[in-house]
């Protein structure tokens, strides 16, 4: 008996897909590797041109109404959502809500609160677009919600959502690309003047990433540990203006790029304010990188291998980075590290939506 599971897609038409992009190519391939013939996936997408990441998504793409309409009224009506669908599944508080059978499951993901938290990081309107979705599902109580972060469970526990309907999922990190190779990264980084060590910072160059604080530790630092090297920015420019001062700027890069650049790091050092979940320093342990993360990154505040940093204090930024030098670095270390989120497979993404769906 064929199940069928209507996702959106509307993230990937947006000028920042980011996280929630990652996150719908990882369900996606999770869902497809169970190599279950029961399941058909059908991708709801607004009207427009379609990425190439969309068409190599596997799964039959429904084109509806533009991407305004729909983030305008999918709360309310389930534009493009067929009617054979047994799980409708928002992937972000734009929606759909409903929609499909009769009997169908409705659910949406929630990867944070960054909106309470960093208000001034949002616009006006966007905060007022969440707190009236957030709403709106309180009071639909048909609709399941899959917490993405540690943590939110428990926020939204004392904002009143009853227990019953929230869902823990884990996110993934497991991808087939094949990193670059030593020599690439090289010649990459040479195209910007770095010959030798380097620390990362990866994501979105934006005041809630914290990046000026980081920067200033990292002069601070590199001062007196000159085994940091330059730091190196990579990642597309976010909501906001941050001064990368003396950083080098990468900007984006190809996949396979950015898992070598992981791969040859000194140090992967992520400090943001505040976070939803933060696949960053997922991804850096995963490629047995060392690794320097805010105590406000959900994805590694429990994970021993990662050293924890105050992300207000430059101080600790600081000699935050100045101790991951002194982590072992060889392949045992290494094999540690990536073994501190082996159970981040997009496989097991999918098995916690299949559990919440049932």
């Amino acid at each position: 008996m064929t199940r069928t599971i209507t996702l959106s897609l509307d993230q990937f038409y947006r000028p920042q897909p980011g996280g929630i992009a990652t996150y719908v190519r990882g369900l996606v391939k999770g869902l497809s590797s169970l190599h279950d013939e029961s399941l058909q996936l059908i991708g709801v997408a607004p009207r427009g041109t379609a990425s190439r990441e969309v068409s190599e998504l596997e799964l039959r793409r429904v084109t509806t109404a533009p991407l305004a309409v729909l983030t305008l009224l999918w709360d309310r009506w389930p534009f493009g959502v067929p009617s054979s669908s047994d799980v409708v599944h928002a992937t972000s508080l734009s929606g759909p809500f409903s929609g499909g059978k009769q009997d169908a499951v409705h659910s949406v993901t929630l990867y944070d609160l960054l909106w309470r938290d960093e208000p001034e990081a949002s616009t006006a309107r966007g905060i007022r677009f969440h707190e009236r979705r957030l709403e709106m599902l309180k009071a639909r109580d048909e609709v399941r919600l899959f917490c993405a972060a540690p943590g939110l469970r428990s926020r939204l526990l004392a904002d009143d959502f009853d227990e019953s309907r929230l869902h823990d999922v884990r996110l993934g990190v497991d991808d087939e690309t094949i990193g670059a190779s030593e020599q690439e990264v090289r010649t990459e980084l040479q195209g910007s003047g770095v010959t030798g060590p380097f620390t990362l910072y990866v994501g979105t160059r934006e005041p809630r990433k914290n990046l000026e604080r980081l920067i200033a530790a990292h002069t601070q630092a590199r001062s007196v540990t000159s085994e940091l090297g330059p730091l190196v920015l990579v990642g597309p420019s976010g909501w906001g203006n941050v001064d990368s001062a003396d950083a080098v700027v990468l900007g984006s890069v190809s996949r396979s790029m950015l898992k070598g650049l992981y791969r040859e790091s000194t140090v992967v050092a992520y400090v943001p304010r505040a976070e939803g979940w933060g696949l960053p320093p997922v991804e850096a342990l995963h490629e047995g990188a060392r690794v320097v993360a805010s105590v406000t990154t959900p994805s590694v505040a429990e994970n021993q291998e990662v050293v924890l940093v105050d992300p207000l204090d430059i101080e600790a930024i600081a000699k935050g980075l100045s101790t991951s030098l002194t982590l072992a670095n060889d392949e045992l270390a290494r094999e540690r590290r990536r073994a501190s989120v082996a159970s981040l497979t997009w496989r097991n993404v999918a098995l916690d939506h299949l559990k919440g769906w049932q």
